[in-house]
């Protein structure tokens, strides 16, 4: 089953500043709920591991991160992340290109990803993972922005680091199941950005 998502972030920076953060693999992969890099193999190849809880349920993969391209003139980072869940039921891929663009106020974060998942989690169905990667999406856009803002200084920066200080560690299972049910019925009722097929 695959998942389309596209999404863009509001950042309170100049680009330049989510470019240097961009590049910062360890550190971005920390802006994932649950998500972390446990080895670096070299400049392109990490190994990480992600842990999220949904009510009672808890999905746990471990992985491979490659970094396919970096083109500075864009500001643009593709890397393709592969994992399979502790239990062995279900595999997932992500092909994820990202970028930060100049904005009117500050800059954007760009991402586009296709989203593969294979075996249990698949029988989840398209519309359900959507939401859940949305919601996750949604999560890493926030902690991202506020990363990037923290590098600054002034009380922007100062209230960014407050909001990281509070960020949940793995995604907030209550919100996120309210979140779910709430874009279950906007996908039935318009469509978005995100599509299932």
């Amino acid at each position: 089953m695959q998942v389309n998502l596209e999404k863009t972030f509001p950042i309170d920076a100049p680009a330049s500043a989510g470019w240097t953060f961009l590049k910062d693999i360890p550190g971005v992969a920390g802006c994932m709920p649950g998500a972390e890099i446990t080895d670096t193999i070299d400049d392109n190849h990490y190994k990480g591991k992600i842990k999220t809880k949904v009510g009672p349920a808890t999905m746990a993969f471990n992985g491979d991160l490659e970094i396919k391209g970096i083109d500075p003139d864009k500001r643009e980072l593709r890397l393709i992340g592969k994992g399979q869940d502790t239990k062995g039921t279900s595999t997932a891929e992500m092909d994820l290109t990202a970028s930060v663009v100049d904005a009117q106020q500050g800059s954007e974060l760009h991402g586009t990803a296709t989203v593969t998942v294979n075996g249990k989690v698949a029988s989840l169905g398209g519309r359900m993972l959507t939401q859940v990667a949305d919601q996750i999406l949604n999560q890493f856009g926030k902690n991202f922005a506020n990363n990037v803002t923290a590098l600054g200084e002034g009380q922007t920066a100062e209230e960014a680091r407050e909001r990281l200080a509070e960020q949940p560690k793995e995604l907030n299972g209550l919100a996120f199941a309210w979140s779910v049910i709430i874009g279950f019925f906007k996908s039935l009722f318009g469509g978005g950005k995100a599509k299932a097929g």
